[in-house]
């Protein structure tokens, strides 16, 4: 199988693009990467059916003195009102389960948001022979800096799904745009993990895509495409974000490394 192209051997003209196929084969190679990507999809998982568990009694908690007991009027007026409350019912219910799945993941992303950055770190490792291209950070100050990172990204997100939802009216081109956004949103939500290993700002990672445009789009598609699978995209996503994340950060460690002139 061919190998991760290591940094010392790229071109400053031009990055090379690693694949998908290949950063699973990198991540597969490394057990310690392995390992740490099974304990973030648990660890996701745990804390998002956690969320979800918690969210849904609140709701249910809230909501239960109009739910139990159906409106008791006679005639055609009562019948039509016991119809309507029976879908107004049903729909309440699908839409506050699928609402709290989709918080509860926002805040399991937020709260893993460290773990992911540990691991985009120690794939940097892996992949430039046993060092880091800045000086390794530890500490609680770099746990809470990491969290509040991924709390911006989450904002973010919110305000993506919010402009996503107005994008969508629009004719024929409407959901068009609408994957264009997930997909340059993805990529910036797997950027900001190897990006917080340097302390870059939100608005450097904006630049970072802008800058390169046609690799994160490459980088967004298959997470926005899962993305947009109904009900199962949560769970997809929680599967392969660590794959995602490994194959970003391969790619944004190449790009990086592509702009420093070359050593013999």
């Amino acid at each position: 199988m061919t190998e991760v192209p290591r940094a010392n051997t790229m071109s400053r003209a031009s990055a090379p693009w690693i694949s998908l196929p290949r950063a699973l084969a990198f991540l597969l190679k490394s057990p310690r990467l392995l390992g740490w990507s099974l304990l973030l999809v648990l660890l996701t998982g745990a804390l998002t059916w956690l969320g979800y568990l918690e969210a849904i009694h609140l709701v249910d908690t809230w909501t239960a003195p109009f739910f139990q007991h159906p409106p008791e009027h006679g005639g055609w007026i009562g019948w039509l009102q016991g119809k309507g409350w029976i879908v107004a019912r049903y729909l309440f219910l699908a839409v506050s389960r699928i609402t709290a799945f989709y918080l509860a993941f926002l805040v399991a992303y937020c709260c893993t948001s460290p773990g992911y950055v540990f691991l985009a770190s120690a794939t940097e490792k892996k992949y430039l022979g046993n060092r880091l291209a800045r000086e390794e950070r530890s500490g609680l100050r770099t746990i809470l800096i990491d969290l509040v990172e991924g709390c911006k990204i989450g904002m973010v997100g919110l305000l993506v799904t919010v402009v996503a939802l107005i994008v969508n009216f629009i004719p024929v081109a409407g959901q068009g745009l609408v994957f264009l956004l997930y997909a340059f949103y993805s990529a910036l939500m797997f950027i900001d993990y190897p990006a917080s290993n340097r302390h870059w700002s939100l608005g450097k990672k904006f630049a970072w895509i802008r800058q390169h445009k046609d690799r994160a789009i490459r980088l967004g598609l298959l997470p926005a495409l899962l993305s947009l699978v109904p009900i199962l995209n949560i769970l997809l996503m929680a599967l392969f974000f660590p794959l995602f994340t490994v194959h970003t950060t391969l790619n944004f460690l190449a790009v990086e490394a592509a702009r420093k002139p070359v050593h013999s």
